[in-house]
């Protein structure tokens, strides 16, 4: 098993799931290229017998990106792996992504089918699907729910048919992370040819678990995550891009595995994503939120100006951004105050100081926020 992780964005597929989200082709090129240039290995460019709108976009992305995996997702029917193989003729190097639910509730009411049934399909699409491309994912829709025996079964079956990628969906966002580590980790203790596939961590965030469940896979010995930017997707949406990345990255001395991303351009990607879908990011969104690297508590401002790595586990330009924030309040000290004064370009003794201090708690208590202009108007009245 090696230490790096592929990084899959499903950000232009199950993304654009998202309800009330359309993403015209141009747009979708423009992310892509953000994608291939933030360092993603591959790019998961939509369903293509969707839709002609489907199909022409993954078309148009296995012209346009080089330097990266295109992956068109399919049913396990031939249809769709054969119009999939279609779209992604042009790409450098092409992914077709196919599989079946594995779940007694997916067998029983969505596919009709008997376990044995629904792995012969299995089978078939991906010796199929090994016709057109040499990169085949299988995913295992509703892992989570589903009996492990059949899991393991589907697996090592898949793997003899020439999956490549194996992924583990928790479709539902149902198993916490110690239950997901082992999910991943028994399917590669107990299946055969378990080492002649990447396990991958597909999971939903319907209980908040998105990302501490894909952790736990890549702990458990997933080599691939399955994410989109902003943590964008159907109902409570997928796993984050720049939430995995950043704690693989903060926490190296832990997961002791590696990515291909540049960091550093996370927030612009972030920006760019929720523009052009509409999706305004949650202000408290971890790593790219407009609030992640601003401080209002004085106790806060106190020990971040003192030495940043007090109240900071992450240096704002790591992920573009110029830096951190004092955001001044009724919660903010001295400390803050002053700095924010010095930022303006002035400069007190303490006894005036203190009087535009005590004025400043005056205006704090009425505003949520005290602004530059705020500041150079009390200065004013104090002179």
């Amino acid at each position: 098993m090696g230490n790096r992780v592929s990084v899959f964005d499903t950000t232009l597929r199950d993304g654009e799931q998202s309800p009330g989200v359309h993403l015209d082709v141009g747009q979708k090129v423009e992310i892509g290229m953000a994608l291939v240039d933030l360092g993603v290995d591959v790019i998961e460019a939509g369903f293509p017998i969707s839709s002609p709108g489907d199909f022409e976009s993954v078309q148009t992305l296995s012209k346009e990106l080089k330097g990266v995996t295109v992956c068109g997702l399919t049913r396990a029917l031939a249809k769709d792996i054969e119009c999939a193989a279609e779209a992604l003729k042009p790409a450098e190097r092409a992914r077709i992504h196919t599989g079946l639910g594995v779940s007694e509730n997916h067998l029983q009411y969505k596919l009709k089918m008997s376990r044995d049934q629904a792995l012969e399909a299995g089978v078939n699409a991906v010796k199929l699907a090994r016709n057109f491309v040499d990169d085949v994912e299988y995913f295992m829709e509703d892992s989570g729910r589903a009996d492990r025996e059949y899991v393991y079964r589907v697996v090592e079956a898949v793997i003899d048919a020439g999956a490549t990628v194996v992924n583990v969906p928790d479709t539902t966002g149902y198993t916490y992370p110690q239950e997901y580590h082992e999910l991943i980790s028994n399917i590669i203790e107990r299946v055969p040819n378990s080492d002649k596939a990447v396990f991958s961590c597909h999971c939903h965030n319907d209980l908040g678990m998105a990302t501490a469940n894909t952790l736990a896979g890549v702990l458990g010995g997933a080599r691939q995550v399955e994410v989109t930017i902003n943590g964008i997707g159907e109902r409570a949406g997928n796993t984050s891009l720049e939430e995995v990345v950043m704690a693989l990255k903060i926490r190296a001395d832990y997961f002791k595995v590696n990515c291909g991303i540049n960091a550093s351009k996370l927030l612009k990607i972030s920006h760019l994503v929720s523009r052009l879908t509409g999706m305004m990011v949650q202000r408290n969104k971890a790593v790219v939120g407009a609030n992640a690297y601003a401080h209002s508590s004085g106790i806060h401002q106190d020990g971040v100006l003192k030495e940043r790595s007090t109240y900071e586990i992450i240096d704002p330009k790591m992920v573009g951004a110029d830096k951190s924030e004092i955001i001044l309040t009724a919660r903010s000290g001295r400390h803050g105050v002053k700095h924010r004064l010095a930022e303006l370009g002035f400069s007190f003794t303490e006894e005036r100081f203190e009087k535009i201090y005590n004025d400043f708690l005056g205006v704090a208590d009425k505003k949520s926020e005290v602004t530059s202009e705020d500041l150079r108007d009390l200065v004013e009245t104090v002179h």
